[in-house]
């Protein structure tokens, strides 16, 4: 009688796994976790983890938030499942459309909602197409993102991204895809430089490129508040409202990315509160329901929904839409999370608990390895670098950043490793007394880098 399979053994078996190297994954196997309890997880071996990642900056109330389970088993009794095509409605959904934009405020009007971020992201960029061809423009399609940006794995999503290894393999089409600088100071500011001086460079270099492609061409910049999976870049000041001015001169819409942002990351419950950005469409996914349920929304001001009203009843009907849009049990859940963050205030939470943790971090400054500690609220990165005087990185060989994630992941704390930034974005109600544990365990993991550094053989 054969024995029975283990949870490992299946995986290894039949699970392609995402971001994942298959054939590494067949030699290894995968971690196994079997539950969370608040800001931990716990394997199949009863270890427990901090979470410094909130799995994938999402997990924002922790692992078992008794309302947001209790709000999906009271919908599925009610209402498994409803669509939204053909004027097709139910409370959960027009309630959350209601709550969400209530809490994000003007000049934002309507809601689409979707299952994921790079959904969200599409869906903004076909609305900015769909709103130029309204007004008698179609050939005004291409997209400014920037290098080192994440938007997603869905084809055009992954096209907006700048980071090659999204595009490596796949052969996307990026001809309409437009790449402007990546806003780090510290690593592409000019010697003398200074943040405002940095951030009227940018802004000029992005009204040099939208007018060498002819502004009668360019649909829309896309852009996270704080760019997240390229390292947690926060802008340098008056980034945003240096560039807004390009980007009103020669009509072209910003699109706020909000996916990681959102719902008090930053320590605002918007990212774009936080750099100033006053986007025309914005969209959300991942904290939106604490990850709970898969949901995500595009939000679109009144003058983009207007023009694309105007069209699509010209047509007859919006052609854009997803099966599992707005679906009730995911809209009711987000609606429950979307009432903890107000009653909670989650927002001042983030702003007390992420000032503790940004200064625990800025300690590591110091230390040989640390190039730069840079963040805001609940979302901060360590950069390692093989020189702190010249910045030099290490060679990509080495996989510093990697090996820190690793030590750490023993150590029994989660973060994550973009090359050799490793991040670090707990769920946002760890407490101060987590924050100094997570802290501890980092500076164990580092301790353990550092030493390995100090054996590799020189470059």
């Amino acid at each position: 009688m054969t024995p029975p399979r283990s949870a490992r053994e299946r995986d290894i078996a039949h699970h392609l796994h995402a971001f994942t190297d298959p054939a590494a994954h067949e030699r290894t196997g995968p971690l196994v976790i079997e539950r969370g309890e608040g800001v931990y997880l716990i394997d199949e071996q009863g270890r427990r983890y901090l979470d410094g990642m909130a799995s994938l900056w999402c997990c924002a109330l922790g692992y078992n938030e008794p309302r947001l389970i209790e709000a999906a088993h009271r919908q599925l009794k009610q209402l498994p499942y409803s669509h939204t095509f053909r004027g097709r409605s139910h409370p959960a959904v027009s309630l959350l459309a209601e709550a969400l934009l209530g809490a994000v405020g003007p000049p934002q009007s309507k809601a689409f909602f979707a299952n994921s971020g790079s959904e969200a992201n599409e869906t903004a960029v076909k609305l900015a197409w769909f709103y130029n061809a309204a007004r008698g423009r179609p050939e005004k399609r291409k997209i400014i993102t920037r290098e080192g940006a994440y938007h997603g794995t869905t084809v055009l999503a992954a096209a907006l991204c700048g980071l090659p290894a999204m595009h490596e393999g796949f052969g996307f089409s990026t001809d309409c895809i437009l790449r402007a600088r990546c806003p780090h100071y510290y690593r592409e500011a000019r010697p003398g430089e200074s943040e405002a001086q940095f951030a009227s460079r940018l802004a000029q270099e992005l009204d040099d490129l939208i007018l060498a492609q002819d502004p009668a061409t360019v649909a829309a910049f896309i852009a996270e508040p704080v760019m997240g999976v390229g390292g947690v870049i926060v802008p340098p000041a008056g980034y945003f409202e240096k560039i807004r001015p390009v980007l009103q001169r020669h009509d072209v819409l910003l699109i706020a990315d909000e996916v990681i942002c959102a719902f008090g990351r930053t320590g605002n419950f918007l990212g774009s509160e936080t750099v100033g950005m006053r986007p025309d469409i914005i969209t959300l996914a991942k904290a939106l329901s604490s990850a709970y349920m898969p949901i995500s929304a595009t939000l679109v001001s009144e003058r983009v929904y207007r023009a694309v009203r105007d069209e699509a009843g010209r047509r007859g009907i919006f052609s854009h839409g997803l099966t599992y849009s707005g679906h009730p049990v995911a809209a009711a859940v987000a609606l429950e999370a979307l009432a903890i963050y107000r009653e909670r205030d989650i927002v001042g939470h983030v702003r007390t608990v992420g000032e503790h943790l940004r200064q625990g971090l800025q300690q590591f400054a110091a230390r040989p390895l640390v190039g730069e500690v840079r963040g805001v609220g609940l979302m901060h990165a360590v950069e390692l670098v093989a020189d702190k005087s010249t910045r030099e990185p290490f060679a990509g060989k080495h996989g510093l950043g990697a090996f820190l994630m690793d030590s750490a992941e023993r150590q029994g704390l989660f973060v994550r490793a973009v090359g050799d930034t490793v991040i670090v974005a707990p769920p946002l109600i760890i407490t101060k007394q987590e924050v100094d544990q997570l802290l501890r365990l980092f500076d164990a993991a580092l301790r353990e880098t550092e030493s390995h550094a100090a054996r590799l053989p020189p470059a």
